[in-house]
């Protein structure tokens, strides 16, 4: 099969960071000048500036994370806790988004890949922060993907679990006996997916392959979660 990607422009944010450097390895190897950028995008018009200077983009890697705030109840989930995750994770994908879907809806071409989280879609105690900010995305490309669909631009994202990653599966956690044994009991499947089988799904969902896909928030995390 030829590179999918051969002759696209790909902007990965966050590009050091979670699923960052599976997705650039894979989708450089796929023909794609990938440009990475690495900014602090909650400060004032740094989405817009990175759009800006990034130039012509087909396809936008919407990589945002931030810490898990795992552990906290809502009770005593902090007012800057709870508003670092929407501004770290939902105010840029917006501003993103923004800045970027003009030139595509121009081109009547474009991709946009999220990646997402599966506890959006399935409740767990102690996240409540950070599973609404993931939720937020979800509802957010669910109605824009529909919005910008009659303009030949498809916005997707992937709701994952238990990908490997050295910030939330760093090597000595993946090690230890009682961690495996929670993901034996958790996963379905037994098992963490590679960062490399999460970037093929992104290279699915970045490659023609995928064009009648719209607006979806599609899991991906061995069977955690099911819709």
């Amino acid at each position: 099969m030829p590179n999918q990607l051969e002759g696209k422009r790909v902007l990965v944010t966050q590009a050091a960071d979670y699923m960052g450097p599976a997705t650039i390895k894979l989708f450089q190897a796929e023909g794609a000048e990938v440009i990475s950028d690495n900014s602090d995008l909650t400060q004032d018009k740094a989405c817009e500036s990175v759009i800006t200077n990034t130039g012509h983009i087909d396809i936008l890697i919407a990589n945002l994370a931030s810490e898990n705030y795992s552990g906290i109840y809502a009770t005593e989930l902090a007012d800057d806790a709870w508003q670092d995750t929407f501004n770290k994770m939902v105010h840029p994908l917006h501003r993103l988004c923004r800045a970027v879907l003009p030139q595509m809806i121009a081109r009547q071409a474009g991709k946009v890949i999220v990646y997402g989280s599966a506890t959006a879609l399935r409740g767990v105690k102690t996240v409540a922060a950070y599973s609404a900010a993931r939720a937020a995305q979800v509802g957010y490309v669910q109605a824009l993907g529909v919005e910008v669909a009659p303009n030949n631009i498809q916005v997707n994202l992937i709701a994952q679990n238990y990908v490997e990653n050295p910030v939330y599966y760093p090597a000595p956690l993946r090690a230890r006996e009682g961690f495996q044994r929670s993901v034996q009991r958790q996963v379905p499947l037994g098992r963490l997916a590679t960062a490399e089988e999460d970037a093929q799904f992104a290279l699915f969902l970045a490659s023609n392959n995928s064009d009648f896909f719209v607006g979806q928030a599609i899991p991906f995390s061995g069977g955690w979660v099911q819709r």
